[in-house]
Parts: C-alpha cells; structure tokens; sequence
C-alpha cells in the first residue's frame, strides 16, 4: 500500500492504495464520484476521462498513484451540481445525451476544446469537432447531436449567434 494525496474537484485527500489500483476506482469508491464511467476498462471509449492537473486523461488506463500530489477534476466539477457549463446545456438543447452513459467522457474530452476554441474566437469546421472528439465512442451513435452541441457551445462563447 501506498500512499498518495490527490486534489479531487478542489478536495485534498490523503488514501493509501494498492500501487495497481486504477484511478476511475479510486474515483469512483473513495470519492463517491459516479460520473466517471467505466466502459471498455482498455481506453477504448472515453467514458472514464478526467483531467489531471488540466488535461484529458482516461482513468481506467492510470493509476492511482501516478497522479499523487495532482489535481483531478471530474464532470461532478464541470458546470456544478446544476450542470451549467456551456457545452452541458448545449448537449441539452441538441439532443446530445443519447442514453447518457458516455456523456461524462464526452464532456470532460471537449471542454477544453470548446475552451481553446473559444479563446481562439474561432468556430472549428464538423471535421475538427468530430476529430476532437474521436477518442470517445457513443454506442446510441448520438454522434451529430454531440457536433452540434460543440459547435453550440463554441459559438455561445464567441457570441456568433448560436442558438440559446
């Protein structure tokens, strides 16, 4: 056993773990945080990503103890309990959630991507989204609603006129 501090959506935890022990478990039964879903368990689909210290990172290929002393942030730190982040609320209004389970993986691979976007003040072409978002995989297919809803996003956040 061995132990590790992580900064949890903004929660200093110290925990000891089995040197083997995957990040989406600890995540997941340590920090009751339900949302990061584990599909494949291979990295195949996405639905376990999560940031560490800020970037994309699937949780069911990390160990735990490779993110001691990091910070991890989940989709329940996304947008808050009322899941107010621009890209949630355009998954909403596009019909974007399918049946849901991989939509946390989904939305923590392209939050930073709307971020970037939007920094850029540019709103990326259907070929850039779907690139973006190609290490996810919607098993509902929900795929044009999930485009949609990033560019919703992006052109929310520019102020092009998106749809509200």
């Amino acid at each position: 056993m061995i132990e590790i501090t992580l900064v949890v959506n903004g929660d200093r935890r110290s925990l000891r773990v089995e040197a083997r022990r995957l990040l989406a478990d600890v995540l997941r039964e340590e920090f009751d945080l339900a949302g990061v879903h584990i599909g494949c368990a291979q990295g195949s689909c996405g639905c376990c990503t999560v940031h560490v210290d800020g970037v994309p990172r699937l949780s069911c290929l990390t160990f735990a103890v490779q993110c001691d002393g990091k910070s991890v942030r989940t989709v329940e730190d996304i947008g808050g309990p009322a899941a107010e982040h621009a890209l949630q609320q355009a998954f909403r209004r596009a019909h974007a959630l399918q049946c849901g389970y991989c939509t946390p993986g989904f939305i923590m691979t392209l939050a930073p991507f709307v971020e970037a976007m939007a920094t850029e003040n540019r709103l990326p072409d259907e070929n850039e989204i779907r690139d973006a978002m190609s290490g996810n995989i919607c098993r509902c297919t929900g795929y044009q609603g999930i485009v949609e809803a990033v560019r919703q996003a992006i052109a929310e956040r520019i102020g092009t006129g998106a749809p509200a």
